[in-house]
């Protein structure tokens, strides 16, 4: 973890690297009310940054945050999450095939994408063998 972290995105960091499961702003704040955290925006805020230093992600779909499983994932310029939705696990990857064939579509119709989030729901294979 970096030492540049403020108190405020270290314990949020902390709480988010400890969780079996991808987190919402509200239950990192009820987890941190105790530590002095009080309001939405000192969250928030401390989620921004450790997002935008990609130590943090949002899953789009779930509208909730994951630490970062891999040091380097903010250097690959596709990464995609397959979110368990029996237990919560969440397995971060980036796949070679999938980005340039996304990199294809968009060339040939001059799309230019800001961003590119996947996220594949469903079972993990723990959760589809008890099925």
């Amino acid at each position: 973890m970096s030492a540049d972290l403020t108190r405020n995105q270290a314990l949020v960091m902390k709480t988010l690297s400890g969780a079996e499961a991808p987190l919402s702003a509200y239950t990192i704040l009820d987890r941190l009310r105790g530590d002095g955290l009080r309001a939405p925006l000192q969250v928030y805020r401390a989620l921004e940054k450790l997002t935008e230093l990609g130590l943090v992600h949002r899953l789009e779909s779930l509208n909730a945050f994951v630490a970062c499983a891999h040091p380097n994932c903010h250097e690959q310029e596709l990464i995609a999450f397959a979110i368990c939705e029996a237990c919560g696990k969440v397995e971060e990857f980036s796949d070679d095939v999938v980005k340039d064939r996304l990199d294809g579509w968009t060339r040939s119709h001059g799309f230019r994408p800001a961003k590119t989030t996947i996220e594949i729901r469903g079972n993990c294979s723990g959760c589809a063998g008890k099925a």
